[in-house]
């Protein structure tokens, strides 16, 4: 496509000042770079992708005020990780960090282990032990 039929269609990427490179031709027909904010098909579906987060996100944050699950998994959800890869941020098998899931668990934890997770989030212990604040 030529440089000028790049697509700059508004999607979540343009709120967040975030562009994609990609190839198009110039006037001298060359290949070149040009930016875009985005187009149709990929709107919809990083828009479906986003909701999809926020549901999630919305879900652990349910359970852990219900009591179902530690504040470890909302924060988890958050910051768009899964286990696997919380666990090699805090050093934990992923087994270890599924069990602190669980708020009775949770509440035994040690503050070195609490302090692991809350520099993985970028949280204070406080923030971490309570997650309306």
């Amino acid at each position: 496509m030529k440089k000028k039929e790049v697509p700059q269609d508004k999607s979540n990427l343009e709120s967040a000042n975030f562009r994609e490179l990609c190839y198009a031709v110039d006037d001298n027909g060359e290949y070149t770079t040009a930016h875009s904010t985005g187009w149709d098909p990929k709107k919809i579906a990083l828009d479906n992708a986003i909701e999809e987060i926020n549901a999630r996100i919305a879900d652990a944050k349910n359970r852990v005020i219900k009591g179902e699950t530690s504040p470890i998994e909302y924060y988890m959800e958050l910051h768009k990780m899964d286990v696997g890869i919380l666990a090699s941020y805090v050093g934990f098998w992923q087994w270890k960090v599924k069990r602190h899931f669980k708020p009775s668990i949770f509440k035994k934890l040690s503050d070195k282990t609490l302090n692991k997770y809350a520099e993985a989030f970028e949280i204070s212990i406080e923030e971490l032990q309570n997650i309306s604040k």
